[in-house]
């Protein structure tokens, strides 16, 4: 009798662990990301990607890293871009759009409209269009480690005044634990552009 009642427990226990492992992957795949805050940043913290823009012909039109890194400037918080550094109020500011970049907070399932007009140096303006969707949010794999990370689709076109006309369909892969997207894939008609995070530092 002791040895029935011992099999008859083992499928029950198996059923409970099932549902414990179908559990928490459900709780990942509907984890919320609000927008980080001034107090997520440390002085030092550091993120660099590749990236390397290529034709359909194999013509490669861009390609090196980018690095971005948290410093102090005239006593302010701030991060270098490039030769700019922004202060970090700016970057965790809210952004006051109805058509923002990121639509905090983010979960998948969630959708919206991407909208940006520009001025480039030499007078010509352009806008861009597309629509959003957060696909998923799994452990994503990338030079710097693996993360946990939302897919952001964005699709749609990108015009200018010079009569430039192009379709866009964009990947980010945005990781919450290091604030930033660690991938990023763009197809904009017969050019391919990707960047990756290679390294990141705390």
């Amino acid at each position: 009798m002791c040895n029935f009642k011992n099999n008859y427990h083992l499928p029950v226990m198996l059923i409970v662990l099932i549902f414990m492992g179908l559990y928490s992957c459900t709780n990942d795949t509907l984890k919320i990301a609000p927008q980080p805050t001034l107090s997520d940043y440390a002085v030092g913290e550091k993120w660099i990607w590749k990236y390397k823009g290529v034709t359909n012909e194999g013509e490669v039109r861009s390609e090196g890293e980018d690095t971005r890194e948290v410093v102090i400037a005239d006593g302010v918080l701030g991060m270098t871009m490039g030769n700019d550094t922004i202060p970090v109020t700016d970057i965790v500011k809210p952004e006051e759009s109805e058509t923002p970049k990121y639509d905090w907070p983010l979960e998948v399932g969630k959708k919206w409209k991407y909208e940006k007009n520009w001025t480039s140096q030499d007078g010509t303006t352009g806008k861009q269009s597309q629509d959003v969707e957060v696909l998923s949010f799994k452990e994503e794999t990338v030079a710097a480690g693996t993360f946990m990370a939302y897919t952001i689709q964005y699709k749609g076109v990108i015009t200018n005044s010079r009569g430039y006309n192009a379709k866009t369909d964009e990947v980010w892969l945005y990781a919450p634990a290091v604030k930033n997207f660690i991938k990023l894939t763009q197809t904009q008609d017969d050019f391919l552009y990707e960047e990756e995070l290679k390294q990141y530092s705390n």
